[in-house]
């Protein structure tokens, strides 16, 4: 019901910057809340940031202060940028669209396929 397309993951050293890229296509409904999760080595995939369509944002407590997220809603993207990262920001990125407005949402939406991140001297 969604195609979503990621790009911009790959290797930085630590204290760099990366931005991430999430474009929604082929989309049969009206996309709500899109957003970034991560998945680290041996742990859930864990929310990074979320945004719907009228701007209003939700990060996890690790991240603020240090990334942003964005998005583009005549064309369905979402963009994270990511400042300062350290080595614990290493994780697959995963781009989710929901129906849901609400960024607090309990609802699991759908997936990309994932991006590699990796944050190393």
């Amino acid at each position: 019901q969604v195609q979503l397309v990621e790009s911009g993951g790959g290797l930085v050293q630590p204290g760099g910057s990366l931005r991430l890229s999430c474009a929604a296509s082929r989309t049969t409904f009206r996309v709500g809340v899109m957003g970034w999760y991560r998945q680290l080595p041996g742990k859930q995939r864990a929310l990074v940031a979320t945004i719907n369509p009228g701007g209003v944002t939700n990060y996890a407590d690790s991240v603020k202060g240090r990334f942003t997220i964005s998005r583009d809603n005549g064309v369905n993207t979402v963009y994270l940028q990511m400042n300062t990262l350290g080595p614990e920001d290493t994780a697959v990125y995963y781009c989710n669209a929901k129906r849901s407005f609400i960024v607090t949402t309990g609802e699991a939406g759908y997936w990309g396929q994932g991006t590699q991140v990796t944050v190393s001297s």
